[in-house]
């Protein structure tokens, strides 16, 4: 009972206390000044504004539809460096070398990829620095427009395809067939939209033919151990185990990554 007294009385006593900081906007006495307002921001910010409105005149459509070709083009560039250039060449002879070895996880993709960038950067550089000179360079000055800088550009690229397939002309007669189009009288007759996937074709074949024969030594090896290891009845031992030190060794006595850049240069340039 005397508890049930006694927590009424302290119920009665915080009802009110609770009222009166409530009412009042004062802190008690004896404690310090604080502000409760949140200063504004001490770096202006600029506001940007995005108007979209229906094109004027016929200028403002073809303006916009140059602008989303642009971009497009750009979103495709990566693609369009693959394609084109011997990127695609060298990308695959490293990835079938890498597998010959029986590596899986040494060297990486991402490093035989920045390999074969460069090395196609290196070989490409001419070809890239005529595009700058004679496209892009005159088109910044305002000396042509945009129709004769792609014509400019094209050239070059065109050439080096032309260079590649000069011994191997099937897939360019494919392409142009399957096209319907007359058969061309001179390269010059031969469109850009048959020439990239023809030479894409010609690309496929030739590194997959150099990596065959890159293939050939390391399964003979693989073979040797692989026969060796029967005939001593370690039938539960994985050959690849075994052969890939072999394949390593070779490899690195043979200078294996420079024959590998040399054959691979002396094949784009000739």
């Amino acid at each position: 009972m005397k508890r049930a007294i006694s927590l009424a009385v302290c119920l009665l006593l915080l009802a009110g206390v609770f009222p009166v900081f409530s009412q009042t906007n004062e802190f008690p006495q004896g404690t310090a000044p604080m502000r409760t307002d949140i200063p504004g921001p001490a770096i202006a910010i600029p506001n940007i504004d995005l108007q979209i409105r229906q094109p004027q005149t016929n200028q403002e459509v073809a303006f916009s539809i140059q602008l989303l070709l642009l971009l497009t083009i750009l979103a495709l560039a990566p693609s369009l460096l693959i394609l084109v250039t011997c990127f695609l060449r060298f990308s695959i002879v490293l990835d079938f070398i890498k597998r010959a070895l029986s590596l899986q996880q040494v060297p990486p993709t991402m490093v035989l990829n920045g390999i074969a960038f460069f090395m196609t950067l290196f070989i490409m550089w001419p070809v890239f620095n005529d595009v700058y000179t004679n496209s892009f360079r005159p088109m910044a000055d305002g000396e042509i427009g945009l129709e004769q800088a792609y014509t400019r550009a094209e050239a070059p690229l065109r050439m080096f395809m032309f260079r590649q397939m000069e011994t191997n002309t099937s897939y360019i007669g494919l392409f142009m067939s399957m096209g319907g189009l007359d058969q061309p009288a001179t390269l010059a007759d031969v469109p850009t939209y048959a020439l990239v996937p023809a030479y894409i074709l010609h690309e496929l074949t030739v590194a997959f033919q150099i990596g065959v024969l890159l293939y050939i030594p390391f399964i003979v090896i693989d073979m040797v151990v692989a026969s060796v290891l029967m005939s001593m009845g370690m039938i539960m031992l994985p050959p690849v185990q075994i052969s890939m030190p072999f394949k390593l060794m070779l490899f690195v006595l043979i200078d294996g990554w420079g024959l590998l850049t040399q054959q691979l240069f002396n094949s784009i340039v000739r």
